[in-house]
């Protein structure tokens, strides 16, 4: 395959328009819906910058996620289904990024430092049997998406990260502490524009533009750089 990028595009119209709420946890279906998003990551690394069309056998899908084949069947349905990707655009094993324009509508999605030996170990630590689990893969998705190029941050409250990801309010907080565990997301203190004295809390991918954080650009942060308190 080839060598993987620090980055890459990840079409994003679709979670700021709320579509990771049909990503829901329930009998049976839960555990698909989390392979689902486990799927959609390799997918996307993989895909053409131009075409948007990705090259990935099941092994490969095996070695990054430690899915079973059966989930990652599973999960490639999901997002074929719910118009994420095309399947067979250029015959077998291949599948095409639905929405995909490099002009625009896309977000930084990390890449390359989230691998190690051909492996994502945070994806090995999943066993797709808790909710939480789905929970912190649709935050993820969602920090990507909304993150915000000039400072490396997504900034949002509580209330808008439920509305459009559809967890609810009393399980962000479990979602973000497994996300932070696993070195998948760092939770950085910005003014919050709701009270003069207040702080917010904004999140950084740090795979993404590692460089540039909190010590690097964080000191030009100002109150107009906050948003409202969670």
């Amino acid at each position: 395959m080839a060598k993987l990028l620090p980055w890459v595009m990840m079409p994003s119209d679709w979670i700021m328009e709320g579509g990771l709420q049909e990503f829901r946890w329930a009998a049976e279906i839960g555990a698909n819906n989390v392979a689902a998003l486990m799927t959609f990551a390799p997918t996307l690394h993989r895909a053409d910058r131009v075409s948007g069309v990705a090259r990935l056998t099941y092994n490969d899908f095996e070695l990054t996620t430690s899915l079973s084949r059966t989930k990652i069947s599973a999960g490639l349905e999901i997002l074929w289904k719910r118009r994420l990707i095309e399947r067979e655009p250029e015959g077998r094993s291949t599948y095409k990024l639905c929405e995909f324009s490099p002009s625009g509508g896309w977000a930084k999605f990390p890449a390359l430092r989230l691998y190690r030996d051909g492996r994502i170990p945070f994806f090995y630590e999943l066993n797709l049997r808790k909710r939480t689990e789905l929970d912190a893969m649709k935050l993820w998705y969602f920090i990507a998406a909304r993150r915000d190029n000039d400072d490396n941050l997504a900034k949002a409250t509580y209330d808008q990260i439920t509305e459009l990801t559809g967890i609810a309010r009393d399980r962000l907080k479990t979602a973000l502490s497994l996300l932070a565990a696993s070195g998948m997301v760092h939770i950085e203190h910005v003014p919050s524009r709701q009270s003069e004295y207040g702080i917010a809390n904004a999140y950084r991918i740090p795979q993404i533009d590692s460089s540039r954080h909190k010590g690097t650009v964080g000191r030009g942060l100002t109150e107009h750089d906050g948003f409202g308190g969670l």
